[in-house]
């Protein structure tokens, strides 16, 4: 099978160092490989998004040299397909409607474990929809963070494919795209690693192919803190883009040579030199 991997920001603010890290990392897997690269942009969830940001990524990944092999992805355009999706699991009775409270969650520990909801139903309002987990353990090797297992009843429990506004999840969003895109290896932050098991299992449950993961290290700020769009990280400055660019590459552990004089140039360069297994496993300060 062709690899296969992509970059899928959402549009919650301006590229910054943390995704510009994973976008180099997973371009770097895809073209190593001789494989595609994809950007999908995950537009799912309307009150978080910021206007203009989606817009401002895709403009932002050439100039840094990053060119993906076919038009962007949006989540925005495929709720028929996770509509679909959802009417498969819950002809499976694989769901259940869900009116509880966040008090009611808290007194139960946070989570659902029993497959039903413990409220009442409540005709005049919408429910949220969740997934009936068993008590199933899942194992996988991540590639990066070595093999991993994880008790989806005891550490997820029934979790939300469908929130209460009618937005579908990330793990259903995800996982459905995942297989209509292809995607043969998920290159991503490490932030994304708890989220595999349950995306493993909807997997199982719609009858779609499992991809190999890879989950990259963390770029840090000062404070040791993750850095993100909702932390206010700074942008990195798609008009001057070979400073960032290196400060990736770096941070991932990729030599290259002080002459490329453009990104193409410097990816170019990198990729010569570029051995997967040599990429960093632990999350670092980047300033």
């Amino acid at each position: 099978m062709t690899y296969c991997g992509r970059f899928a920001p959402s549009p919650t603010g301006l590229l910054h160092f943390g995704s510009l890290v994973a976008a180099v990392g997973s371009w770097l897997c895809a073209r190593h490989a001789g494989g595609r690269w994809l950007v999908r942009v995950e537009d799912i969830d309307p009150p978080r998004e910021v206007a203009g940001s989606a817009r401002a990524i895709l403009a932002a990944l050439p100039a840094f040299g990053l060119v993906a092999d076919a038009p962007a992805l949006f989540q925005s355009q495929r709720r028929d397909a996770y509509d679909a999706a959802f009417e498969r699991l819950r002809a499976a009775d694989l769901v259940f409607p869900c009116w509880c409270s966040r008090a009611q969650l808290a007194a139960e520990g946070g989570m659902h474990r029993d497959g039903r909801c413990i409220a009442a139903p409540e005709p005049d309002r919408p429910p949220a929809w969740r997934l009936r987990v068993p008590d199933v353990t899942i194992d996988f090797d991540d590639a990066q963070q070595g093999p991993q297992r994880q008790n989806l009843r005891d550490e997820a429990g029934d979790f939300v494919i469908r929130r209460v506004e009618g937005y579908y999840a990330y793990q259903l969003a995800c996982v459905v795209d995942d297989a209509f895109q292809g995607i043969t290896e998920v290159v991503r932050g490490n932030d994304l690693l708890d989220s595999t098991a349950r995306q493993v299992w909807l997997q199982r449950c719609l009858g779609l192919p499992t991809p190999a993961y890879r989950h990259l290290p963390l770029a840090l700020d000062a404070q040791g803190r993750k850095l993100s769009k909702s932390g206010q990280a700074h942008p990195v400055d798609p008009a001057h883009p070979m400073p960032a660019l290196r400060r990736a590459l770096a941070f991932l552990d990729v030599q290259t040579s002080t002459h490329a004089d453009s990104p193409a140039a410097l990816l170019d360069d990198a990729l010569a030199r570029f051995d997967p297994a040599r990429l960093p496993r632990l999350a670092a300060r980047t300033s």
